[in-house]
């Protein structure tokens, strides 16, 4: 544990377990820096937290969201976003994954063309992974970062091609650091991320002819999207970085941001890149927010719900038609698929969807799109090739034909799909290993063939709570209860433990994510993010 003074009467701790290189990141001018960050823009968080559980409450008494009528005027302003810098112009394949070493390389070296470093929902908060993905960008940005495997292969960045650019993804407005206090109060998780990041390693981007280019997660309203603002703003002025040098790209991952886009673009504009449409996160969020306005937001098996549903084609059509009017990127949504070396049938069928994905996406105006895997990045870069030619981007394709209304983007009863006693057993299947793994230190994890980061092993805890306090009546024709859940959970961890064996199972964190699971599936109370009690079970 350290304490360091920072200016006028602020103090931080680090409370953190020790990390190798740590020094490094945790300097004195860093942590005043951040410290800075978090006096000045704490409160404004924690008053927009209050105000989402509000409009929350509201949205859950009427089964109602609507586009505001108080920022009519700006959705239909002629304005547009700053123009992109260079190393933002074709964004046409984006690979994300967490900031570990070996990973790090592999995306920077994958023919990517950005690398999306996730500090938040592929990455778990543990400290040394805080400071840890810390000390990968800083090396990666310098040409440094190297990793040699226990196996003795070496993973270097390549000399011979482009390397991805890179752009942060910081931890959402909710979340604290319990390890670093400032003046007695958890920091702000997103201020500690963004940070440290911009204060290491924005004039070295700029140097290098890139820039400090973040993704921003998890926002709820517009002026979430401006407390952002301030921060860039403050930031670029306090270490004298051009106004302006800062690009942000916005995750519509909320269904109230969704009712915001254009609200939300314009608050960033001097700073915005794009809006990116996070799927799943999306569809968490629509089962959090409705989760008790009863059966007409009851959604089908998380597998069954597919891009091509009502609601689904609302909500992304309208991102491209909103981007496009401004001048921002419209980036698509991840393919989770993970390649099998010993399975070439499972390889066939899922690689044939993940092409009509991006074909999909591609085909509506989409600028570029996710994938999880450096195997998946030629079929993504294969289809926008076709679609967008010499073009680096689609921009000048403006979608007017476009018009969304509140009732297609709250459609959900219109969705297709049964729920399933198979679909229930494979959200807590998927639930209870992604626990017991986050638990460990690992937010991105194979199972079954697809990358699970925290947003997927949201949807499948939040359908669970669902459909229990639904009552909802399964293709078998059982009740979905707390107890058959619990049964199921038992079914599920012996069939795990039959698969690791008997001590590799006693060694693993299967019991504690079992309470975890318990706590975010069937309290009576809604937790809101699932990462939140799992932090507060888990060590650093």
């Amino acid at each position: 544990m350290t304490a360091s003074p920072t200016t006028g009467s602020a103090t931080v701790e680090v409370k953190g377990v020790p990390v190798p290189r740590a020094d490094e990141i945790l300097t004195p001018a860093a942590l005043d820096f951040v410290a800075g960050l978090h006096r000045r823009f704490a409160g404004r968080r924690d008053e927009l937290l209050a105000a989402r559980a509000t409009r929350r409450a509201q949205a859950a008494r009427t089964g109602r969201l609507d586009f505001l009528p108080e920022t009519a005027a700006i959705r239909a302003a002629d304005w547009t976003v700053a123009p992109p810098p260079a190393d933002l112009v074709d964004r046409r394949v984006e690979i994300t994954g967490p900031p570990e070493p070996k990973m790090a390389i592999n995306a920077l070296n994958s023919g990517a063309r950005v690398w999306l470093a996730d500090l938040e929902d592929a990455n778990t908060p543990h400290w040394r992974n805080v400071i840890g993905s810390q000390l990968v960008l800083h090396d990666a940005i310098r040409g440094t970062l190297q990793f040699d495997s226990p196996q003795g292969k070496q993973y270097r960045l390549a000399t011979d091609r482009r390397l991805a650019t890179i752009v942060a993804r910081p931890r959402g407005w909710h979340f604290d650091e319990r390890d670093l206090l400032i003046d007695g109060t958890p920091a702000v998780g997103a201020l500690v991320d963004f940070g440290l990041y911009f204060f290491h390693n924005a004039a070295e981007l700029l140097a290098r002819g890139s820039g400090p280019y973040f993704y921003l997660p998890k926002m709820e309203s517009h002026l979430e999207a401006r407390l952002w603002n301030d921060v860039f703003t403050h930031a670029q002025a306090e270490l004298g970085i051009p106004h302006g040098s800062v690009r942000a790209t916005v995750l519509i991952e909320t269904i109230p941001a969704a009712f915001e886009m254009d609200e939300i673009l314009y608050e960033l504009r001097d700073h915005a890149s794009g809006l990116n449409a996070g799927r799943w996160d999306y569809l968490f969020s629509v089962i959090k927010y409705f989760r008790d306005a009863g059966a007409a937001f009851v959604l089908p098996d998380r597998g069954s719900v597919a891009m091509t549903a009502p609601m689904m084609r609302a909500y992304t059509n309208l991102l491209v038609a909103t981007c496009h009017r401004r001048g921002a990127f419209a980036m698509g949504g991840m393919a989770a698929f993970i390649p099998s070396r010993r399975d070439p049938e499972v390889n066939r069928v899922a690689l044939a969807k993940v092409r009509a994905d991006k074909e999909r996406e591609a085909g509506d105006g989409f600028d570029g799109s996710w994938v999880a895997h450096p195997d998946l990045v030629p079929v993504c870069a294969e289809v926008f090739d076709t679609v967008l030619g010499d073009r680096p981007n689609q921009l000048d394709r403006r979608r007017d034909d476009v018009i969304v209304t509140a009732e297609q983007l709250l459609d959900v009863a219109s969705v297709p799909g049964a729920i399933t006693e198979a679909g229930l057993r494979g959200n807590i299947d998927v639930a209870l290993r992604y626990l017991e793994a986050w638990l460990g230190g690992n937010g991105a994890v194979g199972i079954h063939n697809l990358m699970e980061d925290a947003a997927t092993a949201e949807i499948s805890r939040s359908q669970v709570w669902q459909w229990v306090h639904n009552g909802v009546t399964l293709d078998t024709g059982r009740t979905v209860t707390a107890e058959l859940v619990r049964g199921i959970a038992d079914e599920e961890l012996a069939a795990i433990a039959a698969e690791l064996g008997p001590e590799a199972y006693a060694a693993s964190r299967y019991p504690l994510a079992r309470n975890v699971f318990e706590q975010v599936a069937l309290a009576d109370e809604f937790a809101d993010f699932l990462t939140l009690p799992a932090y507060a079970a888990a060590g650093s």
